[in-house]
């Protein structure tokens, strides 16, 4: 999942009855999952609302930084990889749209509360891409990121949306392996492609860690989320194990990790590394990254330009249910 936290979710209000608040929670602390038609508490419900929507969102603008290169890939084979991955990315948000709107929400609505400012996208998706070195970058870095996040997603407690991860996961997988090859055959190449290859991850190592969201003391809504086991484990947890993951990557690759404060930590068998700039984080989500207003025009202008396609779908539901109903 790519992951921005910053509105509190509520808890369960008093006013719900307590036999059925007892029996959720019990449901839930037995690993079973949550269905639509089940009884949740609204606490619940909104949670899962705000976050497989801004899941959804990080999908649709995501295709935005990698849709620019498909026409300027090195290779037919690239372009048509590229193409591939670009078309996964909408099939995902559109599973994840579907399984928001099993929780009682309109698809319109969870648009516009994002083309308003109400909801968010993750915070790497403001962040340029410069050369095909970025391609390579984020599919391996960004996508891996994903991963780490959305893996424990297949055993979240609603099951529209772990159902969805199911499938969302392969293909991420497949992602993650077309921006590392990307990497390889830049490391492996030219003097020049090694040094954009450096680059890239210069710039995206550091926004990939963000993606975990903001330390786990800082994080409002992980604690109940993990009681309800929409999360499985904490964002601390999860960016440990990408970097764990990532450092011996990068070696394999003779790429150099831009962190000065990376180490190995024998005693807990895991690496140490720097501080986060959370102040960027921050502003990032506020919508200050290099390229927020572009990524909001491309999606504010895209739904514009389809009303009539949303129109026209409308007015054929309509005379299908006339000559039905006729």
């Amino acid at each position: 999942m790519y992951t921005t936290e910053l509105q509190k979710s509520t808890t369960i209000q008093s006013l719900e009855d307590p036999k059925l608040v007892a029996a959720f929670e019990a449901r839930v602390a037995a690993d079973e999952f949550i269905e639509p038609k089940d009884w949740m508490p609204e606490a619940y419900r909104r949670t899962l609302t705000r976050q497989i929507s801004q899941h959804a969102h990080s999908e649709i603008v995501g295709m935005l930084p990698e849709g620019n290169w498909i026409g300027r890939a090195p290779t037919l084979r690239r372009k048509a990889i590229l193409l591939a991955k670009v078309q996964d990315e909408a099939g995902h948000g559109l599973y994840l749209y579907c399984a928001a709107e099993t929780l009682g929400v309109s698809r319109d609505a969870l648009t516009e509360a994002l083309l308003d400012g109400k909801a968010k996208y993750s915070t790497i998706f403001n962040y340029p891409t410069l050369t095909w070195a970025d391609i390579g970058a984020i599919g391996w870095l960004v996508d891996g990121a994903a991963i780490m996040n959305q893996v424990p997603l297949q055993r979240t407690s609603y099951g529209p949306y772990a159902r969805a991860m199911v499938r969302v996961c392969k293909e991420e997988s497949f992602h993650q392996r077309q921006g590392y090859e990307i990497m390889i055959a830049l490391a492996n190449g030219t003097a020049e492609q090694k040094r954009m290859a450096q680059d890239a991850l210069n710039r995206w190592w550091w926004p990939s860690l963000m993606m975990f969201g903001p330390p786990d003391e800082n994080s409002p809504n992980t604690e109940q989320s993990m009681r309800w086991r929409i999360k499985r484990e904490t964002n601390d947890e999860l960016r440990q194990k990408f970097v764990d993951i990532t450092v011996p990557q990068a070696e394999f690759l003779n790429l150099t990790i831009p962190d000065p404060d990376l180490k190995w930590n024998e005693g807990k068998q895991a690496y140490d590394y720097g501080e986060i700039d959370w102040d960027e984080f921050y502003a990032v989500v506020k919508g200050e990254g290099p390229v927020a207003k572009e990524r909001m025009k491309a999606r504010r202008d895209a739904w514009e330009e389809g009303s009539w396609v949303r129109e026209a779908a409308d007015a054929h539901e309509a005379k299908r249910r006339e000559r039905k109903a006729a």
